[in-house]
């Protein structure tokens, strides 16, 4: 027996990261072979996870609390300077959008699903949410704009604890008591607990917040208990939310976390770090334990209205949010038209349905026993959690399939950024970033010394004045068409630094820096493991490139062809040069460095460094 369970809660997290890995080579959205393997293991499929008989009634807490650090971690990525410029869309998209949203879901589960009015009300609300789990990771693929980007992210991680609130005291004010009541509407109860869900919620995040960052202020928490007290705090503050007012807790972890990064007391980065690793094994393990529960039953009593009124939502619902919410917004037609067409649902949506569902069941056997023929007899009770998971499957289908090439199409995204960020604007530097712009590369020059950027912008660059490690730097910079980082400054301690910053905003192995310096005074590579990737074949420091560039040296791009192999550009040079990127055929930029291997074919072309008595031999393109 406890060798069952224990395989089984193996498969869950193999199944989960497995399927978090193959989607990343796919480039598809995670959460679809999350579902799909959700489905393949569960009662649908194979029927070896049975989340029933596994965690018995822990299930929906260890969700809940699951769901709680999930929308703590949203909260931390969220930063006020975000939302100078889109606050008043976000605000109406969480207000008005919802309101929208709520009235039109209630009347498309009402008039095409057949529900119970009362029931028809409560999924109104209950979809209100849009879903983090799926939004970020669907942003992270499609990269849109800063503008786009942080509308929908704000709206996502925001919309998730007022959906799960209201739709709690939409079921208090229907459905408490109905068994003995029939069911009176009672909403000056639901403005009430609303109110007091506000309070509590919003208090108890607050004060977890300045507690947990008091304590690190006055260094009482040692550095390796800091990301485990945070949790803690996280968990107090949800469970005793909930303990004062149901389902207030997700909006106490959701303030809590937008209160930590968005302070200047504290450095937070290594907790925000830990909570980002901690979030991709909870979304993997709760997606599959949840579509796990559903049974091939529950899906056999959908029917062609399921899937209309999903087209409902995705086709008039969200689009009439949207619209209506932004209004002399200043939002353009293309953008207000993409974000129509991103409000996926996830697993705040699947776990509150999940529970109202067997809340509702409860009240019917209650109603029952009672003497009341027929128990609650509302239409639709069976059809709640099928209904759900048919529209997150369907939603995360359509948008994580279409949201890219849409977002190209309407000019929100570009179709392959390959642009490079360049920390370091001085000359050469500014040289290598022309022959890229030349190849139609898009390069963006950052440096805090004015003299530097001044010329970088009478050369027509895109270009960042600061300080590249400030908190606001990666959004100020707009980084839509950027896709790598490569840092060149005289500081080799200062790019080391720069790639760790920007971890959240590319991937490891798209950022480089110079090799170390050999007067650095870090013997046997001390902090190896801070470092980027090394540009070049690793001789390539600071003071060697002042050298090449001050002896004459320059930067040229050479088209290869079946006469000219990259093997002739070598013998042509006679060693005299340095490749540092290759454009493939297909517009693809690549870097040289020491672990990559390329292998420049006809068709490519190279971008090199030329020291001043190579022979190029072959007409640059």
């Amino acid at each position: 027996m406890h060798e069952n369970i224990l395989l089984s809660l193996a498969a869950i997290v193999v199944m989960g990261l497995g399927a978090q890995w193959l989607a990343w080579r796919l480039r598809l959205p995670s959460i679809l072979l999350l579902l799909a393997a959700g489905f393949a293991a569960g009662h649908v499929g194979l029927g070896f996870i049975k989340p029933e008989a596994l965690f018995a009634e822990l299930l929906f807490p260890i969700v809940s609390l699951s769901v709680a650090v999930i929308l703590f971690e949203g909260g931390l990525t969220l930063r006020l300077s975000e939302v100078r410029e889109t606050g008043k869309v976000v605000l109406s998209l969480i207000l008005l959008g919802a309101l929208v949203t709520w009235g039109l879901t209630t009347a498309a589960a009402y008039w095409i699903l057949g529900f119970d009015i009362k029931l028809a009300v409560l999924f109104g609300a209950l979809l209100i949410v849009t879903g983090p789990t799926v939004v970020l990771p669907l942003l992270r693929q499609v990269r849109p704009g800063v503008q786009i980007r942080n509308i929908l992210k704000w709206e996502g991680i925001l919309n998730d604890p007022l959906g799960a609130i209201i739709a709690v005291l939409v079921f208090q004010a229907l459905f408490v008591g109905l068994s003995d009541t029939g069911g009176k509407l009672d909403l000056m109860h639901a403005a009430e607990g609303l109110l007091e869900a506000a309070l509590i919620g919003g208090g108890l995040g607050v004060v977890g917040a300045v507690s947990l960052l008091f304590c690190l202020k006055r260094y009482w928490i040692p550095d390796y208990l800091q990301s485990s007290i945070t949790l803690m705090m996280v968990v107090v503050v949800f469970a005793l939310s909930n303990y004062l007012q149901e389902e207030s807790g997700i909006l106490g972890v959701t303030v809590m976390g937008l209160c930590i990064p968005n302070q200047r007391m504290v450095a937070v980065r290594h907790i925000i770090e830990f909570k980002e690793n901690l979030r991709v094994l909870l979304i993997s393990a709760l997606f599959i334990v949840l579509s796990a529960r559903i049974e091939l039953s529950d899906l056999q009593k959908l029917d062609w209205r399921a899937a209309l009124f999903a087209g409902a939502l995705i086709l008039l619902v969200r689009p009439a949010s949207v619209f209506l919410s932004s209004m002399r917004s200043g939002l353009s037609i293309r953008e207000k038209l993409f974000l129509s067409w991103m409000a996926p649902r996830g697993i705040v949506a699947a776990a509150v349905a999940s529970i109202f569902a067997l809340r509702l069941h409860a009240l019917n056997e209650d109603a029952i026993k009672k003497g009341i023929e027929g128990g609650l007899n509302l239409a639709g009770m069976d059809e709640l959690v099928p209904v759900t998971f048919l529209l997150i499957c369907s939603t995360i289908f359509i948008y994580g399939l279409t949201a890219r090439p849409l977002a190209i199409r309407l000019g929100v995204a570009q179709a392959n950024p390959q642009g490079v960020l360049f920390i370091g604007a001085h000359r050469w530097v500014r040289q290598l970033a022309a022959v890229l712009r030349d190849q139609g590369i898009e390069v963006l020059l950052a440096d805090s010394n004015r003299t530097n950027i001044n010329e970088a912008k009478m050369d027509g660059f895109k270009t960042f004045l600061g300080n590249v490690l400030s908190d606001d730097a990666a959004e100020e910079m707009n980084l839509g068409g950027i896709s790598r980082l490569v840092a060149m400054t005289p500081n080799d301690d200062a790019n080391c630094l720069a790639g760790l910053h920007f971890r959240e905003a590319f991937e490891r192995r798209e950022l480089y820096q110079l090799s170390e310096s050999a007067d650095a005074g870090h013997e046997g590579g001390g902090i190896t493991h801070l470092r980027c990737r090394e540009l070049g074949d690793g001789s390539l420091d600071y003071s060697s490139m002042e050298s090449l560039f001050f002896g004459g040296a320059s930067v040229k791009a050479v088209s290869l062809g079946d006469e000219f192999s990259f093997e002739d550009l070598a013998a042509r040079y006679k060693g005299a040069f340095v490749p540092l990127f290759l454009i493939d055929s297909a517009g693809l930029l690549h870097v040289f460095t020491t672990d990559t291997g390329l292998s420049p074919a006809a068709g490519d072309k190279v971008i090199l460094i030329a020291g001043a008595d190579g022979d190029a031999g072959k007409e640059e393109a």
